[in-house]
């Protein structure tokens, strides 16, 4: 007997902002179950809620034990399941909500950044059978210890996936209020075009470069396990971009997007000295403290020593820098500098992969503008610039003009949007 079709959604905190919108997500819901689907449902917490739990905990503590903030955080999901059950039984429709201990979602013993280890799905397949709805509340699991975890930014999206893994989902669905990715923020560039298709491998780098859509993590949840995303609107009922694996069209458009990172901050330690092992042992210590570094700039050697500088996200700057001072005092070097006045831009696309000149155009387009760049850094199918935060949405229109990305340019000049990935 073949399987019922199997839909899981995910609604992020725009969406449920209000009741009202909790009442039209709630209807989007049943829409699809009387299809005949089973659905599942994840959802993020009401609107800014999360960012105001953060906002009250900064209020009693300047450091908070992040144990605690990851109990304090994940109270805006169980509010948000519960109001969504109630509205679905409004509709007569049987829905049970659950949180993500509740449902099993257990991860590592990492707080407020958490890794999921498995998803037992017994408890949700049980529910289906029972033809409910199933929510279930993103962005948290539980350790082997039975602590609260949380799974960072953007962690309902990985919820999601990893849920559709579990399940073996015939598509995930990503509401949020933008109707798909765009090849650029039309907040920025109003011109910018949303994409029909766009690769896994695109859209990893496009999320860790900047693009809000997504969560990088659930990018390479999807990928790893060939899991369909559909990214639309909660606001309209359009199509909005799939996600799927790489399509011979698309390396046809040699740049998919521009992203562009402005929670970047560089640091520095000066007079490194310049002999085997000093940037291993730099680079060691970060990661032993979970720290991610992103661009890596060494300048040429004087005098026995060397600068080198490195990127970071914002957020962790403050535990950076505990960390470079301990090791530049051990290991002999100078002061330790900083700089949040910086932003990363960043050019995806497939088709780099196979057409020459690319990096050039980008740091033509940005010279005519009299932007400099400061650390630049390339993969095989991206290109990022450190530039100052200053010039940042200017250089990106430039981009983004430069690589005929726009609307108007994409119909005269390239293959329309919706030849992308057939």
């Amino acid at each position: 007997m073949r399987r019922r079709r199997l839909v899981v959604q995910k609604y992020g905190g725009s969406s449920v902002a209000n009741p009202e919108r909790i009442t039209r997500v709630a209807q989007r819901v049943v829409a699809a179950k009387r299809t005949g689907a089973d659905v599942v449902v994840v959802v993020s917490a009401l609107g800014d809620t999360t960012d105001e739990l953060l906002q009250l905990a900064a209020q009693i503590s300047q450091d908070p034990p992040e144990r605690e903030l990851d109990m304090l955080m994940a109270t805006g999901e169980q509010v948000s399941v519960a109001l969504l059950a109630m509205a679905i039984h409004e509709l007569d429709e049987d829905a049970v909500s659950f949180t993500g201990a509740q449902i099993g979602i257990l991860t590592d013993g990492t707080h407020t950044k958490a890794r999921i280890v498995a998803i037992p799905a017994q408890r949700v397949v049980k529910e289906l059978a029972q033809n409910r709805i199933v929510i279930v509340a993103g962005f948290q699991g539980i350790n082997l210890n039975q602590d609260i975890t949380t799974l960072g930014r953007g962690g309902s999206d990985l919820t999601a996936v990893a849920l559709a893994v579990a399940l073996r989902a015939d598509v995930c669905e990503i509401f949020t209020d933008v109707e798909g990715v765009y090849t650029a923020d039309p907040r920025m560039v109003p011109d910018a075009r949303k994409l029909t298709a766009i690769s896994y491998d695109e859209m990893l780098e496009m999320a860790s470069l900047g693009a809000q859509v997504m969560q990088a993590r659930s990018i390479f949840v999807a990928k790893r396990f060939n899991i369909p995303i559909h990214v639309r609107s909660s606001f309209s009922q359009r199509e909005g971009t799939m996600i799927t694996k790489s399509a011979k069209a698309m390396e046809d458009i040699v740049v998919s997007g521009v992203t562009l990172q402005r929670d970047e901050a560089k640091v520095t330690i000066r007079d490194v000295p310049d002999k085997p092992g000093m940037a291993a042992e730099i680079f060691r210590e970060l990661a032993g403290k979970g720290i991610n570094v992103d661009m890596i700039v060494q300048n040429v050697s004087r005098e026995g020593s060397t600068d080198l500088s490195f990127t970071v996200v914002k957020s962790d700057l403050p535990s950076t820098l505990r960390v470079a001072r301990m090791v530049s005092h051990r290991i002999g070097a100078g002061e330790v500098t900083t700089d949040e006045g910086v932003a990363k831009l960043s050019i995806v696309g497939i088709g780099m992969r196979s057409h020459s000149g690319i990096a050039a155009k980008m740091f033509e387009s940005m010279a005519r503008e009299r932007i400099n760049i400061e650390m630049i850094s390339t993969s095989e199918i991206k290109i990022s610039c450190v530039i100052r935060k200053l010039h940042a949405e200017r250089a990106v229109r430039a981009v983004h003009r430069a690589f005929g990305l726009s609307r108007e340019r994409v119909a005269t000049h390239r293959r329309p949007a919706a030849m992308l990935g057939a």
